[in-house]
């Protein structure tokens, strides 16, 4: 009797590449358009290397803080904001958007990005959110006003002179903090 041993579990994909990527898939606004910021940033892994083959959804409110309920997001005509992106990361682990910055979608709200990460190794998609810094309404966010002090600081984006900078981080000492949907 020959005794098998177990071999390890694999994933299949991911074939972003083929499928999933469209043109103007990052692009929520026109990148010239007055209020257009850049969002972007790095996937890591655990070590702190780049994943250069993830991809980033977001979803967001306008600047007035109206959430889009538009159909059309897979077909941009360069006027029409969606509130819905995707972008996959380059070599570098590299992702960005041109979007807008999102306003609050009711008085006393914290605005932010919702994300959904996709990437090599994970049997399913991460979600998170993006929140914008030093913004009032986050002391009293229900979700921030939650987590510890570092915790907290791994959904804040750091705000740069074209827009915001927000890394991902799957694994290790700033490991992004993923929320659970039931």
């Amino acid at each position: 009797m020959t005794t098998l041993l177990p071999t390890p579990g694999q994933t299949v994909g991911p074939f972003f590449g083929q499928a999933l990527p469209y043109d103007g898939d990052s692009t929520l606004v026109p990148a010239g358009r007055a209020d257009a910021i850049r969002l972007h940033g790095w996937v890591r892994d655990g070590q702190g290397q780049p994943v250069p083959d993830a991809m980033i959804e977001i979803w967001q409110a306008d600047a007035e803080g109206t959430i889009v309920q538009q159909e059309g997001s897979l077909h941009r005509d360069g006027w029409t904001f969606t509130g819905w992106g995707r972008a996959a990361t380059d070599l570098t682990g590299h992702y960005t958007f041109s979007t807008v910055v999102p306003g609050p979608t009711a008085e006393g709200k914290a605005p932010f990005f919702a994300v959904a990460v996709f990437a090599r190794g994970l049997l399913d998609k991460l979600f998170t959110r993006i929140y914008l810094p030093d913004h009032p309404a986050n002391a009293g966010d229900p979700l921030l006003t939650s987590l510890s002090d570092e915790e907290r600081a791994t959904l804040l984006a750091t705000a740069e002179p074209t827009g915001l900078r927000f890394d991902v981080h799957l694994q290790g000492e700033q490991e992004t903090v993923f929320l659970h949907h039931r």
